[in-house]
């Protein structure tokens, strides 16, 4: 499955959940998670990866100062599925 279509079935399933979903186009900098989820006082990022996929070193330390400031971060292959990173 494209990481597209991936990526809308869990924007519509977090959207059904009352998560407000920005898909994030363009940053100042590179390598940081492709979504961000709302949803009263809850902040998420998520990565979106096929299957096959792996994050980019950039994309792991991206991820790391995320975490370190506290926020949640899901890299999924699908709704719900845990990556391993």
């Amino acid at each position: 499955m494209l990481e597209s279509k991936i990526q809308n079935k869990i924007i519509k399933k977090l959207e059904k959940d009352g998560y407000l979903v920005l898909k994030i186009i363009k940053l100042n900098k590179n390598g940081y998670p492709d979504l961000l989820a709302l949803k009263q006082n809850e902040t998420m990022f998520i990565e979106v990866k096929q299957p096959s996929g792996k994050l980019s070193e950039l994309q792991k330390v991206r991820i790391a100062e995320l975490k370190d400031k506290g926020i949640t971060i899901k890299v999924w292959q699908d709704y719900g599925s845990d990556f391993e990173y």
